[in-house]
């Protein structure tokens, strides 16, 4: 093989491992951006399910329909607002 030949075998080999890393590139921009969407749609699920909890918790409350372990747990959430309304009190009158 000669000199000429091996340059353009190397050339080639370069054109086609750069097309390559164009289009993992290309990909992987595209999977960083569904991984992203994919986030927001976790954050979206993770959010509305929690607002749903709370609402069976006010339902429970408000049916009267509350086992020991819910009271409980009731009271902890409750005493925890109760803690945060203090500390922005104390904050405000500062």
């Amino acid at each position: 093989m000669t000199l000429d030949q091996q340059f353009n075998t190397i050339n080639d080999k370069l054109h086609l491992l750069l097309k390559q890393y164009a289009r993992l590139q290309k990909e992987n921009e595209r999977l960083k951006e569904e991984l992203d969407i994919s986030r927001q749609k976790q954050k979206e699920a993770d959010q509305r399910l929690e607002e749903y909890q709370e609402q069976l918790s006010i339902l429970k409350i408000t049916s009267g329909d509350m086992n020991d372990k819910d009271k409980k747990d009731f009271e902890k959430k409750v005493n925890q607002y109760i803690r945060e309304i203090d500390k922005c009190i104390t904050f405000l009158c500062q």
